[in-house]
């Protein structure tokens, strides 16, 4: 019985001497991955998409702080809406349900990805 209680004593403190070894080689090779990603995501460079509609444009803004234009895309877009009665006799303010809600002004959207 005295055997198998010293063998089992052994046994975990081999496995905490491990244990404790296997963690300090594990953090410097964390620290040293940190510094790469670092590195590589100051060598990148940065992108962002922006939008513009229905007459709005503040492209150059962007153009003048040294962004690039990659790639410019447009669709159409409805920037107003309209709302009417359903028949003569209906009050918008009172009965919500007989009112008619359709596009009035329809314009364009821009969307840009810059780089810099």
């Amino acid at each position: 019985m005295k055997k198998i209680n010293y063998f089992l004593q052994v046994f975990v403190f081999l496995i905490f001497l491990t244990a404790c070894r296997t963690s300090i080689n594990e953090d410097d090779s964390i620290t040293n991955s940190e510094e790469n990603i670092n590195e590589s995501i100051n060598s990148e460079k940065k992108r962002m998409e922006i939008k513009f509609s229905c007459g709005e444009d503040g492209i150059s803004e962007y153009l003048d702080n040294g962004w690039v234009i990659l790639k410019e895309d447009s669709q159409e877009k409805i920037c107003t809406w309209k709302s009417f009665p359903a028949t003569k006799g209906c009050d918008m303010e009172k009965d919500k349900g007989c009112k008619i809600t359709k596009p009035d002004k329809i314009g364009e959207e821009k969307i840009y990805l810059l780089e810099k």
